[in-house]
């Protein structure tokens, strides 16, 4: 399969909603009722409760006694950026990496995804659309003495399919200690039937789905933001107006395609960009040094949570955890639980005739390499003190109601986060927003931010979440 044919296959099945097996409505009833077969039951408990888990003296943090899995952490962290220079917090530290995998199968012209109805014991609602797979090495190598999840042989041996897709890309680093996941798509010609939390969905269904609040998990958006859809020229992208393609109905879907496929109308070159990115992260410094969780400056640890001194940013409690169809069906953890929903948001503006997403270079302390491509905006609002003036955030939160074109509540991953969700925005930028910006900001077309996904780490999972939305239809 060539390259150019593969594009044009994500593209029409991007495209398509239209599913004889299952139509988009028939989605929602078919989640209900998996919901309606499936027990589940999260329970928070003293930490003293733990039986596998507990505060080592010795390691200076909790973590499980197998050593797997993950631990939470503390650490001091140092910087040349932003209003606050140094402060300490508890940290997610999860360095093995995960596989996050969607087998695709073509029948009668279309790529159709499978995905499962999923519970994880952080989901708001319990159930949402995940991957094929989605699992971390601690899980399928079986630390939890139950069964190997299904499917995972096509990604860990993938000569049973062809490799569409395959990125390393990571998660939240705010919370997240460099933890990055291997994001998979596999193409097979097998037969695949008769597992009754799986269902084959077509790219646009997907895209519909991602418009109802937290129906689409998180791991599912991150594997669909990396598909790419092909370069085209502006010269080929005429012909799309040739053909009336663009309606007064479609305006905006038609310019996200535009923007994602058009590859030489951007307000910068691709070596630009990266001279951009390159220089603030060379004047940028991030130093990181652990420090033991009991001894984290402005935050306690109770009976109940470790919580922040001032209520702000995130709690993390123990639970007691049970789930009827999970490969293990009881089982003891630590939960992250927001303070408050966030606010992720991409402005947007057509630039040379081409609409341009506004993306800030974002340090946050668990990045990989220092700063991470991120929307215009994302932030906890109530974290953040009244002095810290937030560039974007009072246009994002005071748009008008035809600005916004993108407005949904989406979730983080429910098996770490206890329902957490941030709002998601896409702000179509009025004709008077200065495209003049702070020197970590810049303009990117879709087609260029895609580009960058294609590599580790340059795009955060905020934007890949927002990105993987983006419906053309």
């Amino acid at each position: 399969m060539g390259v150019d044919d593969l594009n044009n296959l994500f593209l029409r099945s991007a495209l398509t909603e239209e599913n004889p097996f299952i139509s988009t409505d028939e989605v929602f009833l078919w989640l209900e009722e998996r919901k309606s077969l499936v027990e589940v039951n999260v329970e928070k408990i003293v930490f003293e409760k733990l039986t596998e888990w507990s505060f080592h003296k010795e390691n200076n943090n909790l973590s499980h006694q197998t050593g797997g899995f993950f631990s939470i952490d503390g650490v001091k962290v140092a910087t040349n950026v932003g209003e606050v220079r140094s402060w300490e917090q508890p940290i997610i530290n999860q360095p093995e990496v995960g596989v996050l995998g969607i087998i695709t199968k073509k029948i009668n012209g279309i790529l159709y995804f499978l995905l499962q109805a999923k519970v994880e014991p952080g989901n708001i609602d319990f159930v949402q659309l995940a991957p094929t797979l989605q699992a971390t090495a601690s899980n399928y190598n079986r630390l939890h003495k139950g069964m190997r999840p299904l499917f995972l042989n096509y990604f860990l041996k993938p000569k049973r399919g062809t490799v569409l897709l395959n990125q390393l890309q990571s998660e939240q680093g705010a919370r997240f200690l460099k933890k990055r996941n291997r994001n998979m798509i596999v193409f097979t010609e097998d037969d695949i039937s008769g597992h009754q939390d799986f269902v084959w969905l077509t790219l646009g269904q997907i895209k519909k789905l991602m418009k109802t609040n937290n129906l689409v998990n998180m791991d599912t958006r991150t594997v669909v933001s990396g598909i790419p859809f092909g370069r085209y020229s502006g010269e080929q992208l005429g012909l799309f107006d040739s053909f009336n393609l663009k309606t007064s109905d479609n305006t905006f879907s038609f310019d996200l395609m535009r923007s994602a496929l058009d590859f030489d109308s951007g307000l910068f070159t691709f070596d630009e960009i990266l001279t951009w990115f390159t220089s603030l992260k060379s004047q940028y410094t991030l130093n990181l040094e652990k420090t033991s969780i009991f001894n984290i400056k402005d935050w306690n640890i109770g009976e109940f949570e470790i919580s922040h001194k001032k209520n702000k940013y995130f709690k993390i409690f123990a639970a007691n955890i049970s789930i009827s169809n999970r490969e293990v069906k009881s089982w003891q953890q630590p939960l992250i639980e927001p303070v408050d929903e966030g606010v992720i948001a991409f402005v947007t503006k057509k630039i040379n005739d081409v609409l341009h997403f506004l993306v800030q270079a974002k340090l946050e302390c668990g990045n990989y390499d220092v700063l991470e491509m991120a929307p215009t905006v994302q932030c906890i609002t109530d974290s953040y003190d009244a002095s810290e003036e937030l560039p974007f955030l009072n246009y994002v939160l005071t748009a008008d109601e035809n600005q916004i074109k993108y407005d949904t509540y989406q979730s983080e991953e429910g098996g770490r986060f206890f329902h957490e969700q941030n709002r998601n925005l896409i702000i179509e930028a009025d004709e008077d927003f200065d495209e003049k910006l702070p020197r970590n900001y810049i303009w990117l077309t879709l087609n260029q931010l895609n580009m960058f996904l294609k590599f580790n780490n340059y795009l955060n999972i905020q934007s890949r979440s927002l990105i993987a939305a983006i419906d053309f239809t």
